[in-house]
């Protein structure tokens, strides 16, 4: 059980995110001092460009919401100098036009409006203060087309700012960064949206926000909570007390055809994405935006942070591996670890516990290595993995990174004991509480049990199919296959998010090594774990035989039958077996379809692969190429080739593999060119050393005590 105290806490946190409904600085601490105002007193401040709407939006709203209209136009900045706009500009020049039309809005004062700005406040810093001060701010994000088409209908070829030689493209595009700097809400406009659209979009916005008790999370193996958890409390959280995984009650927001088409990169595939996932009660917009830039700006290889290639045929490579640890996990855990630092409470230490197979532990290390040092000096990491479950530069990558309050120990087991001691700790009543209490420290996860770790995911996959698009192979609505190769079942599962929200994939094909156990259930229904021991491959991560992720598909597959859930998850840990019904059974197959290959096929694909392309793709990719032989997805490539260098090079019929991993990755080099090769790695082994790291036996009661010597140096230590 978790301590009264904590308990008290997480329920303070509760009443308070109640008691900022609707306040006017609109979830940001520093304006907590602005709640006098009530709720029918805020304004709707319409914010956005020239030709985007606001003044005929805002009849619509004032119209439908009953309240008063105000255009800051006409009824303000005319009324004020007693003559038109236009002849002000012209009389003192842009730059005195935006200092005094500032000057007026500060002046300026009402309640329970619809406002439409100009397009132009926003660049006045003191006047948006002072607007927002009792409005909420409204960004309607609309095409720059449709601007473009509406501007030259309305014989406007030159707006506030546009100084000479800058084209009306520039200064639209230069003025997004003001919009985006005072945005409570974004309402995304698809093209050719009508005014009629984009207010239906603006009031279900507002009736998003109004009603954010709505977007609830529950556990997948309860039907329902009286305890209701928000975004929050399930990053921090993790595990749900049940030993459930969290799920949004309300499932995934879905976007039109017409806002997919708006967003082109992955940074804005990643705002629009995750801003209709996350309520801004949880984390603002503008917060989440510079995650985002933070993430995902300077930290990968490549520009496009996940470049879609061409393989062979009609088949595509979704290259998930140009992040700083060279694996696919890091693009989750970049923005991960940000938004658990976001949502943590203050008064508390947090021990971060991570099971992983090999790629998680460096990512998850590197993640929060990142972190500003005021979050990272109450957020340990622990790592464990297994001693000979990994590739050597896996473990060198991980134990490089032991300083402070991080640092990985391994074990002399396999990943599922791993991940089954870790699960178990969260379920320790006596063990929280002991935690809790001497030492303060709540434990929390980053493996993909964590929503926060998933939920990132999503982004990838809808990108593909978006980039897809771009290059002409699609057009919007044809559908797509996705192979994933799988072991923990979270990147197949946010594959099938994408789905929801509104990607035409037809079907997440999930590919195993001979650790099969997926495949086999898709197939058949059953889980059977008897007399079935995890085999070491040449692909380590998917090396897994317990799933966690598969009890959100059940459970999504299900219609939400929490009772379901519980019951199969229960007789997987007393009998080691469970199967689901035909009929759900078929559910399954409609969405999932399954195949496995061997070592050998594994080895042969990569160098089929290189003879015909020169690319070298890594094990498990090769999983996924092996088993879509014959059909045309888009396979994702979940990790550098370098990572698994002596399989790579034995595939590759390479003659006396070198031991030292410095020198596997020349060899590597030599035949692939350097090109290829990830600059990351590189530098990992170049400073690798040696870095001496824990052993432990397997035993639960040895990795309890390791937790609590390493709260003890971490915690202790600072005080």
């Amino acid at each position: 059980m978790i301590p009264a105290s904590f308990g008290q806490l997480l329920a303070k946190v509760s009443k308070l995110r109640t008691h900022l409904l609707f306040a006017p600085s609109y979830f940001t601490t520093a304006r907590l001092s602005n709640q006098n105002s009530k709720p029918h007193e805020r304004n709707i401040l319409l914010m956005g460009p020239p030709g985007a709407g606001k003044t005929c939006v805002g009849r619509i709203l004032g119209h439908r919401l009953g309240m008063p209209v105000i255009d800051i136009d006409d009824d303000v900045l005319e009324r004020t100098w007693g003559m038109s706009v236009a002849d002000k500009l012209s009389e003192i020049g842009g730059d005195g036009f935006i200092e005094e039309e500032g000057k007026a809005v500060c002046r300026f004062a009402a309640t329970g409006s619809v406002i439409s700005l100009t397009g132009s406040n926003p660049l006045h810093s003191d006047a948006m203060r002072h607007l927002k001060r009792s409005g909420l701010a409204v960004y309607l994000d609309v095409d720059t087309e449709d601007i473009m088409q509406r501007l030259s209908r309305m014989k406007v070829n030159r707006i506030v700012g546009q100084d000479a030689g800058v084209s009306m493209r520039e200064i639209l595009h230069y003025r997004k960064q003001f919009y985006e700097k005072w945005l409570d809400a974004r309402v995304l406009c698809g093209t050719g949206d009508s005014v009629e659209d984009v207010a239906d979009k603006v009031l279900r916005t507002l009736l998003r926000y109004e009603d954010s008790e709505s977007e609830v999370f529950v556990s997948t193996r309860s039907q329902m909570s009286s305890d209701p958890k928000f975004f929050s409390d399930v990053v921090i959280e993790g595990l749900a007390p049940d030993g459930g995984l969290y799920v949004p009650k309300k499932g995934f927001p879905k976007l039109e055809p017409s806002e997919w088409l708006r967003i082109s990169s992955h940074a804005t595939r990643a705002v629009a994405i995750l801003e209709n996932c996350i309520h801004p009660m949880d984390v603002s917009p503008v917060e989440l935006s510079t995650m985002v830039c933070r993430a995902y700006g300077q930290n990968f290889a490549d520009q496009s942070v996940v470049p879609l290639k061409h393989l062979t045929d009609h088949q595509y490579l979704l290259e998930l591996f140009h992040g700083p640890t060279a694996s696919f996990k890091v693009l989750a855990l970049q923005l991960m670890t940000q938004l658990f630092a976001h949502c943590l409470p203050q008064m508390c230490n947090y021990l971060i516990l991570v099971a992983t197979s090999g790629d998680t532990g460096s990512a998850v290390l590197n993640g929060f290595r990142n972190l500003k040092d005021s979050d990272r000096e109450r957020i340990g990491v622990l790592v464990v993995f297994p001693e000979n479950g990994v590739s050597e530069i896996q473990k060198l990558h991980m134990t490089g990174f032991q300083e402070g309050n991080a640092k990985s120990i391994s074990v002399l087991s396999n990943f599922d004991f791993c991940q089954r001691s870790i699960k178990r700790m969260f379920g320790d009543s006596s063990l929280i509480g002991h935690l809790a209490v001497e030492y303060a420290t709540v434990l929390s996860t980053a493996n993909s049990i964590n929503w926060a770790r998933l939920l990132p995911q999503v982004v990838y996959h809808c990108s593909a199919y978006m980039d897809l698009l771009r290059n002409r192979t699609l057009t919007f609505g044809d559908p797509i296959d996705v192979c994933i190769p799988t072991g923990n079942f979270g990147n197949a599962m946010s594959a099938l998010y994408a789905k929801q929200m509104g990607i035409p994939i037809r079907k997440v094909i999930c590919a195993s090594n001979h650790n099969c156990i997926i495949s086999d259930f898709i197939a058949s229904g059953k889980y059977d774990l008897r007399n079935r021991k995890l085999q070491v491959s040449n692909s380590p991560a998917i090396d897994i035989l317990k799933s966690s992720n598969l009890e959100r598909f059940i459970h999504h597959a299900s219609g939400g039958d929490g009772s379901l859930v519980r019951d199969l998850c229960l007789n997987l840990e007393r009998e080691r077996i469970f199967k689901v019904s035909e009929t759900l059974r078929q559910k399954i197959n409609l969405e999932l379809q399954a195949g496995w290959c061997s070592e050998e096929d594994c080895l042969r694909a990569i160098q089929e692969v290189h003879t015909t392309t020169g690319f070298i793709m890594d094990t498990h990719t090769a999983v996924g190429k092996v088993v879509v032989y014959m059909t045309k997805p888009a396979i994702c490539s979940t990790a550098h080739h370098g990572k698994f260098a002596p399989a790579v090079l034995k595939a590759l019929q390479c003659q006396d593999i070198p031991p030292d991993p410095v020198e596997q990755l020349d060899k590597l080099c030599s035949i692939g060119g350097r090109e290829q090769m990830h600059d990351a790695l590189l530098k990992c082994m170049g400073n690798s050393g040696h870095h001496p790291h824990k052993v432990c036996q397997a035993d639960y009661n040895k990795l309890t005590d390791e937790v609590e010597t390493m709260i003890q140096d971490s915690f202790l230590r600072v005080q």
